[in-house]
């Protein structure tokens, strides 16, 4: 990197702390729903824009949670809606929105697709429509294709009268009458179940439990075309769910089996995937589980149940954690992996992050998706912009993006200090340099136990 002198060579890099290069915004939750023995009130959460603002959902024991993201990012309750089925047991719920109105539905008891009406906000929403009969009933996730008029469930059980019916892997209706979804394929023979999918125009990879993996041809949504299966891998388990990068070239999924990693996988022009990579959390003290996963970019956001949040760079092999935020506190002696992090919502505007945690609730978080998406240099440092003119900013990272702890001091040519910060829980950091033009010297300071040199680098004022 031009203008800039590296004095040493790096060793291996420790990792420190559980959150690092993400700031938490704000935080919702309500101590006064239904919950069960195991404090679980809540599940999956969505994000939308709707009139230009944004707006984030969660889901409850009780129903649902509608938030105003506002533009101070803070979370603002606007409205609940009640579920069909409340209960302690009520532990999974999702979202999708189409026009004015959001889809919910729900996987235990007695529930429904309810459909509420979004044209007031950010005032209030309505239930304008609830669903239960041969159509649907209880659903376990939910996509809507909003360019076809087209709505996708998975794992469907319709209720009639009161009785279930059989479970049905997966199910597309036509949303032509948007407050009365009409059936248009219900299916695949022979499968079991169809956990969740990832929809790309008119390719859905289909996440199939202990089935793997199928990859299907939705152009004619009527009559799906088969085109490839990933059915055994290694550590291979419960086949969850996982996200398509946009050039639709890496497709990254989990397993909701405790102590199988996370996979980085390459698609082919004819949709054939093949396993990369596993990458992940180690297991311990007890075998750790992924839950869900967003890709956007070149990152991986994950919400990976006891450990909280975590993004990864895809960019690297395996994939490097670049942040992370816990949620979660353990209970002492705890060998269960699966009461944290539940939703990931990574797209909100202006780099913010929403969470859903299943035992405390809604996490608003901002996480600078530009500055990570930076390429790194191959340098052990970068600095930059390097020269910088006087009164500018710099900007100071890490090679290792696990670093979570250090110190920067800024000398003169004559050895005088004149600026020390110490950085925590970041790999990074800022510095205006309100100095006059010539060469300076920026010594990062590393804690001791990450057995790794000082590093002093030249910074050229002009």
């Amino acid at each position: 990197m031009k203008g800039i002198l590296l004095l040493f060579f790096m060793l291996p890099f420790l990792f420190l702390g559980q959150n690092k290069n993400i700031s938490l915004l704000d935080h919702w939750y309500d101590t006064t729903m239904i919950t069960n023995s195991s404090m679980v009130r809540y599940s999956g959460c969505y994000s939308f824009t709707q009139n230009g603002l944004d707006y984030a959902v969660i889901g409850t024991t009780e129903g649902f949670h509608i938030f105003e993201v506002t533009t101070d990012s803070k979370l603002r309750l606007i409205d609940s809606i009640q579920a069909r089925y409340v209960s302690s047991q009520a532990i999974t719920r999702e979202y999708a929105h189409y026009g004015n109105l959001l889809y919910a539905i729900g996987d235990e008891g007695d529930a429904s697709l309810q459909i509420v009406d979004l044209t007031n906000l950010p005032n209030t929403v309505s239930l304008v429509a609830e669903i239960q009969d041969e159509r649907v009933g209880k659903a376990h996730n939910i996509y809507i294709d909003t360019a076809r008029a087209l709505m996708y469930l998975c794992l469907v059980s319709p209720i009639v009268n009161g009785s279930e019916n059989s479970l049905i892997p997966i199910r597309v209706y036509s949303l032509e009458n948007p407050l009365s979804p009409q059936i248009v394929f219900s299916g695949i023979d022979d499968l079991d179940e169809v956990h969740d999918l990832e929809v790309r125009g008119e390719i859905a990879i289909l996440s199939c439990g202990f089935q793997g993996m199928r990859v299907y041809d939705f152009t004619d949504p009527t009559n799906p075309i088969y085109l490839s299966n990933l059915e055994f891998y290694q550590e291979q388990g419960y086949n969850h769910q996982g996200s398509l990068s946009e050039d639709g070239k890496t497709y990254v999924f989990a397993d909701e089996t405790p102590g199988t990693k996370i996979k980085k996988c390459s698609v082919s022009e004819d949709f054939t995937i093949q396993i990369q990579q596993r990458f992940g959390v180690e297991n311990i003290p007890y075998d750790k589980t992924a839950h869900n996963i967003e890709v956007i970019g070149s990152l991986a956001y994950v919400a990976y149940y006891n450990d909280g949040l975590k993004v990864y760079d895809l960019r690297t092999n395996p994939p490097n954690e670049i942040a992370s935020y816990d949620t979660h506190t353990d209970l002492p002696g705890n060998e269960f992996s699966m009461w944290g992090a539940w939703g990931i919502e990574a797209g909100v505007s202006n780099n913010r992050v929403l969470v859903s945690d299943r035992i405390s609730g809604l996490y608003l978080f901002d996480f600078d998706r530009d500055f990570f998406e930076q390429a790194q240099s191959p340098s052990a440092l970068n600095c930059y912009p390097n020269p910088v003119s006087s009164g500018g900013t710099i900007s100071i990272r890490t090679a290792n993006d696990g670093i979570s702890s250090f110190a920067i001091t800024l000398k003169d040519q004559t050895g005088k200090e004149l600026l020390k910060k110490e950085i925590f829980d970041n790999s990074f950091t800022t510095a205006a340099l309100n100095i006059a033009q010539g060469t300076y010297f920026l010594t990062i300071e590393f804690p001791e136990e990450l057995f790794m040199n000082n590093e002093t680098i030249k910074v050229v004022v002009k």
